[in-house]
């Protein structure tokens, strides 16, 4: 029921915002229940529903949500015909983190650990040493790596362990930054086409006795962000991928299991001023902030010195009808970044942080041109951007 004219609006209480499933269903724990089911010590069998596998393989499709999939049994045959695998057999999806953005997710999953821990909490995000926005997809400015993220990935401890790991992807991503601090260890094997990829990834999962072979496909994402979810052209994506996926479900050798998830879901954002707020536009929301990070539905604000109370009033003010806006230490509280927040890390996130509850995006159309046109987004906390599946295959 929509409040009379004379009352001030209410915020919304973050205790109603939901929290990713750090410790027992989220993308972080994911290699870390698998290698441990591979022997692989110091790691925890995070997700009880799955069963320990000799050979294991991940196949993350950026941008397909647990949603997407449930929405299009049409054009995902094989994928929708999977959901109640999902999560070891339960049905049920596993949470990606926060915010539920590539760089993060990826981070998650590599390290197998919650952003708050490996240090890539977001798009953009302030480097405490220089002050600047360090943007973690592409790794500018530069930072050196093995200092912004210091901790192994899984597939690093698990190659120590004898166990035969390996990256199948675009030959583009092989020497990246974000490759070497999430994805490294093993073989990394570039591969063109999708149908490379599925065939090799089968080669390398059959090549050892114990196996980690991950591989990832990134077009369902970017047809979603220049088309949005609800075009022909996104669909057709992922007809495609449902066939790369069955393509590779047919290649398992024995004592093999496949798990098809994702990093993210998305949503459609209209264009309207309802739906898209400008801040290069807003003077109210600009006034006491020194940088804006993150994304459209993520979003790290950095306040001048003295200013974080104000900027967090205004903004909760005038945004909290359709964004949880929270203070940084309020958000590290509520979990979001997962259960502990390194002290390197801390700097990172923003003064304010406000995650996009409503259909709404918060753009920047000087700073950021092509983040801003963007039709398909993602980034915050609600169930079509949070929940991404955890389909399963096994030989």
């Amino acid at each position: 029921m929509a409040q009379p004219a004379w009352q001030d609006p209410v915020p919304l209480g973050l205790g109603t915002a939901p929290v990713p499933a750090y410790g027992s269903g989220s993308l972080a724990d994911l290699l870390p229940t698998l290698a441990a089911g591979q022997g692989v010590e110091g790691l925890t069998a995070a997700i009880p529903e799955l069963t320990p596998a000799d050979r294991n393989c991940v196949f993350l499709i950026d941008g397909l949500g647990w949603e997407q999939i449930k929405a299009h049994p049409d054009e995902a045959p094989f994928l929708h015909s999977l959901l109640p695998t999902s999560r070891g057999g339960t049905g049920r999806p596993i949470t990606a983190g926060f915010p539920s953005t590539t760089a993060t997710s990826l981070a998650s999953v590599g390290t197998g650990l919650p952003p708050g821990a490996h240090g890539l909490p977001g798009y953009t995000v302030r480097d405490p040493g220089t002050g600047a926005l360090m943007n973690q997809l592409r790794w500018r400015p530069w930072t050196e790596p093995k200092v912004w993220q210091p901790y192994p990935t899984v597939f690093q401890l698990a190659d120590a362990a004898g166990v035969r790991t390996a990256q199948v992807s675009s030959p583009d991503f092989e020497r990246t930054p974000l490759t070497k601090v999430a994805l490294s260890g093993g073989s990394f094997l570039g591969r063109l086409s999708g149908e490379d990829r599925m065939d090799t990834a089968a080669q390398r999962l059959a090549a050892g006795d114990r196996s980690l072979v991950y591989t990832y496909y990134s077009e369902v994402d970017g047809k979603g962000h220049r088309f949005g979810i609800d075009s022909d052209a996104w669909r057709g994506q992922l007809m495609y991928v449902d066939g790369l996926a069955q393509r590779l479900a047919e290649q398992l050798p024995p004592r093999s299991a496949l798990y098809i998830t994702a990093d993210h879901g998305m949503i459609d954002i209209p264009f309207d001023e309802q739906s898209r707020i400008d801040f290069d536009e807003d003077w109210e929301l600009r006034a006491g902030v020194a940088l804006l990070g993150g994304e459209g539905r993520a979003r790290h604000v950095y306040a001048v010195p003295g200013a974080q109370g104000d900027v967090l009033a205004v903004w909760r003010e005038v945004l909290g009808e359709q964004f949880w806006v929270a203070s940084r230490d309020e958000a590290i509280a509520a979990g979001w970044f997962g259960p502990v927040v390194d002290e390197r890390v801390y700097g990172r996130i923003g003064d304010v942080v406000a995650a996009a509850h409503d259909d709404v995006v918060i753009t920047a159309s000087v700073n950021e041109p092509n983040e801003s046109a963007m039709v398909g987004m993602h980034g915050s906390l609600t169930p079509v951007e949070q929940l991404v599946p955890l389909l399963e295959v096994r030989s």
